[in-house]
């Protein structure tokens, strides 16, 4: 049993990884899921396409690693982790589609718990803002909008999961219905410094406890998978959202330590160890991962849209066929215009964590063309991750001393032109891995480590490798040209809002 399969269930699809006893990768395959748009800022997936494309994608894995249910010790997984799923604990079925992490139709819940005064109580506890991102009001909002659903959550007959918890219930055939800490941190339910979900937060939120997954540790036994799945029956042994995944794929295990991961949206966390730091600049403080029942904890700076804005060029104007060209084309861009993309399709999120802003382009003119949309839209990733960079720092001292480095992975870090960009707007190195599905690997991690496949995490640490590191290359004074023209750029979108009101 030399062998961990990890589930890596994303935003637009499905993934299944082999990794061998050495972490080397022996297979993997993918598999894109319907996206419904039920109406402007709602997002949804139907649980059974999530259900059925990342069991298809287990076995497709399996059979191209020449693998079987006895080779594989463990099963880790990682998903999209505010997305919220409601099912009926007697069939399994879902009693409304899966409300995704995206989706803004709770915008005015949320408002109203801001007007009643809720959202100092809910962050000291959650460590959270009142934000439609997270899962607790997506709950609520089914409960409302389903008939009879309150009332049967009430008698304990409906469950809620984040979709980690959905795939565990289902792989066990109903058996387990359980969470890791990580997971359960992006709910506004559950309280990061007690490691336990709390009945004030959840009165306020109006969620039945009944509901409720146990919580647990990130690697240990979670349960079995049924055999009629894999040909046998498979421990299911690790599990993270998909952020904290990555921390742990990218061996940042120190405090000072920060990784970014770039697929639909953007997502940096800073390790700031075994104390969880108040943040004074809108991040999230969040539980980085739990072992042996010991929390660790990150500041988050979370952005919506990064790969989404390379997959606007392609599907909404029509100006690349395939993400892999953009960089080249940002890179034929007339260095004499300044063209300021900000990518606000679902609102803005940290450091500004606003709903109700739209996306705009600045600086536009009669020369503009597909080369400079993709340079703005390359770039906008880039502005807004030297934003959370900013505000990092200003949270957290040491950050302002620590030789700072920054791990980069996901779809968006393949592309040399972004990576080089955004080392020179930070003014820092980034170190790209030569595992770039760091997601994956840390949910195989997880789930090795419980079987005994892989060491302790120091020592897993020493197995990261290098694949390129990005210099910093641009001039200061170019730099601090362009902030300042995002700067205004941000605060015209910004401006858009406020006159609206």
């Amino acid at each position: 049993m030399s062998h961990v399969l990890a589930i890596d269930q994303g935003t637009t699809s499905s993934r299944a990884m082999v990794f061998r006893a050495d972490i080397s990768v022996a297979a993997s395959a993918q598999q894109e899921f319907p996206q419904h748009f039920p109406a402007s800022g709602w997002v949804e997936h139907e649980p059974e396409d999530i259900w059925t494309s990342t069991i298809a994608c287990c076995r497709d894995a399996m059979k191209k690693a020449g693998v079987s249910a006895k080779d594989i010790a463990a099963i880790g997984i990682t998903n999209q982790r505010e997305t919220t799923v409601v099912w009926d604990r007697a069939t399994g079925h879902a009693i409304h589609r899966a409300i995704v992490w995206q989706d803004r139709r709770t915008a005015d819940i949320c408002a109203q718990l801001k007007s009643e005064g809720h959202e100092p109580a809910i962050t000291a506890k959650t460590g959270l803002i009142i934000d439609p991102y997270f899962s607790g009001t997506k709950v609520a909002w089914i409960l409302d909008h389903v008939p009879g659903a309150r009332a049967r959550a009430m008698r304990g007959e409906l469950l809620f999961g984040t979709v980690d918890c959905y795939l565990l219930w289902r792989l066990t055939g109903g058996k387990v219905h359980a969470s890791d800490a990580t997971n359960a941190s992006r709910t506004l339910l559950f309280n990061i410094h007690t490691g336990a979900w709390d009945d004030e937060l959840l009165k306020i939120l109006r969620v039945p406890r009944a509901m409720l997954p146990e919580v647990k540790d990130c690697s240990g036994k979670f349960g079995d998978s049924t055999p009629d799945l894999f040909g046998g029956a498979i421990a299911i042994s690790g599990i993270a959202g998909d952020q904290q995944a990555a921390t742990i794929g990218q061996a940042c295990f120190a405090p000072g330590m920060i990784k970014s991961t770039y697929g639909t949206g953007c997502f940096a966390l800073l390790n700031t160890g075994t104390t969880p730091v108040k943040s004074n600049n809108k991040l999230l403080t969040t539980i980085a991962y739990q072992l042996k029942g010991q929390r660790t904890y990150a500041l988050e700076g979370s952005i919506f849209v990064a790969g989404s804005a390379v997959q606007w060029l392609r599907d909404g104007l029509g100006i690349i066929k395939q993400a892999a060209e953009t960089g080249e084309l940002a890179g034929k861009s007339d260095p004499t215009q300044s063209v300021y993309l900000v990518p606000a399709f679902v609102g803005l999120g940290a450091p500004y964590w606003n709903p109700r802003v739209r996306g705009a382009l600045f600086g536009l003119t009669r020369n503009t063309g597909p080369a400079e949309f993709a340079h703005a839209a390359l770039e906008s990733v880039c502005y807004q991750t030297s934003d959370l960079w900013a505000a990092m720092r200003a949270d957290w001292p040491e950050a302002k001393t620590a030789h700072v480095v920054l791990r980069v992975d996901g779809g968006m870090a393949v592309s040399d032109w972004t990576m080089q960009r955004l080392a020179d707007l930070l003014d820092a190195p980034v170190d790209r891995p030569m595992i770039q599905e760091t997601t994956a690997l840390g949910a195989a991690y997880l789930a090795g480590l419980a079987a005994g496949v892989y060491p302790e995490p120091s020592k897993f640490a020493d197995t990261w490798r290098l694949e390129r590191r990005f210099k910093p290359a641009m001039s200061a004074a170019t730099r601090e040209r362009k902030l300042a023209g995002w700067a205004r750029a941000v605060k015209g979108v910004l401006a858009s809002d406020e006159g609206e009101g």
